[in-house]
C-alpha cells in the first residue's frame, strides 16, 4: 500500500480539493461537534422521535440542551442512555423520553407561564425554559436548589426563578399559570396546585401509589371541571413534606 510520503501527499491533496468536505476514511459525524452532540441527536433520534414525540419544540430543546451538565461528571458518559439517572439526596433527573412525554403532553405555547415542582438538577426547567416565556420552578432540598440555580445562572436562562420550599402549595405570589408540571409521585394532586392553574390551563403529574409504580395523569381544568386523561405506568420518587402528611 502506501508510503508514509504517500500518504501525506493524499491527505494534502484530497483537503484542498474544491468541494471536498472530509477523508472518506474519517467518522461520519456532525461538523464542529464533540461526542456529547453525537449523543444529543441520538438520543433525539432513537428515544424520542423513535417513540412517536412529534412536537418539534421539545425535539430541538433537547437537542440543544447540554444534558451532561446537569448529572455529577462521573456520570458523563452516561447521560444521554435510556434510564434515568441519581442527582444525588436520593433524588434523580429523569429518563429522557419521559421528559419530552411529560413536556410534549402539556401542548405548551411560547406566552406560557409554567410552574415546576422538583427542580432536582434543573434539567426539566431547562426544556421548559427553550419554548415557553417564564418557568418557576420549586424544590424543597435547599442543596439540590442552590446547585441548580447556579447552573441555569451559568447557562443563560433568565427565563426561570428557583424557589426553595415544599412544592405542595405551589408558589402563589406567581400563580396563576398556563400549566403545572409536578416531577414526583404523589397519590392525591394538591389542591393549592389546581387553584394555581389557570381555566383552560394543564397540570400533569405521577399519580397513585409512591411506594411502587404511578400512572402518568393530564389533568385540565375546565371551570370549575377537571377533565383527566390517564397516559401511561411510569415510577418517579415521591414527593416529601406535606404530600406525606396528608
Amino acid at each position: 500500500m502506501y508510503g508514509s510520503a504517500a500518504k501525506a501527499f493524499l491527505i494534502f491533496f484530497l483537503l484542498f480539493l474544491p468541494g471536498f468536505s472530509g477523508l472518506p476514511f474519517a467518522e461520519n459525524r456532525p461538523a464542529n461537534s464533540d461526542i456529547t452532540t453525537v449523543q444529543r441527536l441520538r438520543m433525539v433520534e432513537e428515544q424520542m422521535e423513535g417513540r412517536g414525540i412529534k412536537d418539534r419544540r421539545v425535539l430541538d430543546a433537547m437537542r440543544n440542551i447540554p444534558r451532561h451538565l446537569f448529572v455529577d461528571h462521573s456520570l458523563k458518559d452516561r447521560a444521554y442512555g435510556d434510564h434515568p439517572l441519581p442527582i444525588g439526596e436520593g433524588q434523580t433527573i429523569s429518563q429522557p423520553y419521559v421528559v419530552a412525554w411529560m413536556t410534549e403532553a402539556l401542548n405548551l405555547q411560547s406566552t406560557d407561564r409554567v410552574l415546576e415542582i422538583g427542580t432536582g438538577s434543573g434539567y426539566q426547567a431547562a426544556v421548559l425554559a427553550e419554548i415557553v416565556r417564564e418557568v418557576y420552578t420549586v424544590e424543597i432540598r435547599k442543596g439540590l436548589k442552590e446547585t441548580a440555580d447556579k447552573l441555569l445562572r451559568e447557562l443563560g436562562y433568565d427565563n426561570i426563578k428557583t424557589k426553595y420550599g415544599d412544592g405542595y402549595n405551589g408558589w402563589e405570589e406567581h400563580a396563576p399559570f398556563d400549566a403545572i408540571i409536578i416531577t414526583a409521585s404523589a397519590n392525591h394532586i394538591p389542591p393549592p396546585l389546581i387553584k394555581q392553574l389557570k381555566k383552560g390551563g394543564r397540570l400533569i403529574i405521577p399519580l397513585g401509589s409512591t411506594l411502587y409504580y404511578q400512572t402518568l395523569t393530564l389533568v385540565t381544568k375546565n371551570n370549575n371541571e377537571l377533565n383527566v386523561e390517564q397516559m401511561g405506568g411510569v415510577s418517579f420518587v415521591p414527593m416529601i413534606g406535606e404530600a406525606r402528611r396528608e
